[in-house]
């Protein structure tokens, strides 16, 4: 294994010559920030961070790492919380929030050229004024770098997928220092290897991604947002598998179970119906097409004991529905002082979403642990916040067993270990159960694009 602690000051001052030397840090700060992402993983400090500003730095940067077995983590917002860009083995934290430009908008192909240092939220808001949006969301302002290597997604996938499917073209710089180019702005093609979609979500341990052409969508012209509660889990969920094997495509389908309703309710912002609920968004081009889906809708749900329906949401009040969604996490930690949560990340086919939720429900329960759970049930993804106390070792074990069993319940249903947060540092462990053999074909392509290892070293495999 790769264990790179420090750099010499020749080797700094090389890196300096690259970069500048304002953009190479070994202070202890710039090392701490960039030695833990948002999850409850430990935390490894890199030898040095580099912030490159072009292609051609990165490429000089991979190029003398390579050479002197340096490990090399790039980094992009620190948002993901399965520790992805953890730098294991130290080394140079290749840090690209400097190359954050929209280099080119295509308006009449609905595509979009860019760095990877852009962060999503920045980037769709420059977009928005052109009447497009890049659709994958993943809840967090996390950079594109970022978004392409986990293969991000989150609460629009049904209706848009995720970002492997919203990706055209790809720049990429190898561990050698050489600069390729993958896929192009055709939106179809058969020409040889799809490389594109390898290099999505290999998490940087195949090369280091320098830009990417993305699909966009128009801002849609008619929307509704549903919230509907239900009697009983069971209710809820079925519905999630019925509305999805119907025909309907709701562009979001989130599920919130009736503990993080009342914790959401603490607020004061909403006054949620204190039930397992569903939170639908339809889009349309029409208002009579909207009308059509939107009743449908509400007769299943009505089949499966729905206590409250609400729909015809506005654009302030859908806004505000979404934002409370993606503060859960944030709610949680500030109701629950003294309490922190592991983030598990589990995803079934959508027919066995029940079965996944009631999983998940007893893993918790089971070792007296409060349920918490919500998930982009539309995709069949589901997001458990297992509680534990910070420096208790007990607890912490009984919160990672609980995970575990998630995650078994999960492949046992024909599903996988990580639906959306990668890889990463704590759930490599499951890769050979979830792939077999196809593991070690994972592997020589590894070994093949990445002979010394010096690629995001300790992760995926």
């Amino acid at each position: 294994m790769l264990n790179v602690p420090s750099l010499s000051n020749d080797q700094i001052k090389f890196l300096q010559s690259i970069v500048g030397d304002e953009f190479v840090s070994a202070k202890n700060a710039d090392l701490d920030q960039h030695s833990r992402d948002q999850s409850f993983h430990q935390a490894h400090l890199p030898a040095v961070v580099v912030w490159p500003r072009d292609t051609l730095q990165v490429s000089k940067v991979l190029k003398f790492a390579n050479e002197n077995l340096i490990p090399v983590t790039a980094w992009g917002a620190g948002t993901s919380i399965e520790g992805n860009p953890i730098p294991v083995c130290g080394g140079i934290v290749l840090d690209v929030s400097r190359m954050d430009k929209i280099l080119k908008i295509y308006k009449e192909d609905f595509q979009v050229d860019v760095q990877p240092g852009i962060k999503y939220k920045d980037m769709n808001a420059v977009l928005s004024k052109q009447g497009l949006f890049f659709a994958p969301d993943p809840g967090a302002n996390a950079s594109i770098g970022g978004m392409v290597a986990n293969n991000a997604a989150g609460t629009r996938t049904p209706g848009y997928g995720a970002t492997r499917e919203n990706v055209l073209r790809l720049e990429v710089v190898m561990a050698s220092g050489e600069i390729i180019r993958t896929g192009t702005r055709s939106v179809k093609t058969s020409s040889g290897y799809d490389l594109v979609h390898l290099f999505i979500g290999s998490e940087g341990t195949l090369g280091v991604v320098t830009e990417a052409t993305l699909k966009l969508v128009p801002l849609p012209e008619k929307f509704s947002a549903v919230v509907a509660a239900f009697k009983s889990v069971e209710g809820a969920t079925q519905v999630v598998s019925t509305v999805m094997g119907s025909g309907l495509r709701p562009v979001a389908l989130e599920y919130v179970d009736v503990n993080t309703v009342k914790e959401l309710n603490t607020t004061g912002e909403f006054k949620l119906a204190e039930h397992p609920t569903l939170i639908f968004e339809f889009h349309s081009a029409t208002e009579a097409g909207l009308e059509e889906e939107l009743d449908l809708v509400e007769e299943i749900c009505s089949t499966e004991g729905c206590v409250s329906f609400q729909r015809g949401v506005g654009r302030d009040e859908r806004d505000r529905l979404w934002k409370m969604r993606h503060h859960t996490y944030e709610v949680l930690v500030r109701n629950n002082v003294g309490t922190s949560f592991v983030v598990c990340d589990v995803a079934a086919p959508v027919s066995a979403y029940p079965q996944l939720i009631a999983a998940c429900n007893k893993a918790m329960e089971s070792r007296g642990l409060k349920t918490y759970i919500v998930g982009h049930a539309g995709d069949g993804n589901a997001h458990p916040l297992i509680p534990y106390t910070p420096n208790d070792p007990e607890s912490y074990k009984l919160a990672n067993e609980a995970s575990g069993e998630m995650v078994e319940a999960a492949l046992a249903l024909g599903g996988t270990a990580t639906g959306e947060h990668g890889v990463g540092i704590g759930k490599r462990k499951y890769m050979a159960r979830e792939h077999g053999a196809s593991l070690d074909v994972m592997r020589a392509i590894k070994k093949t694009l990445d002979p010394n290892g010096i690629l995001n070293p300790e992760k995926m495999i």
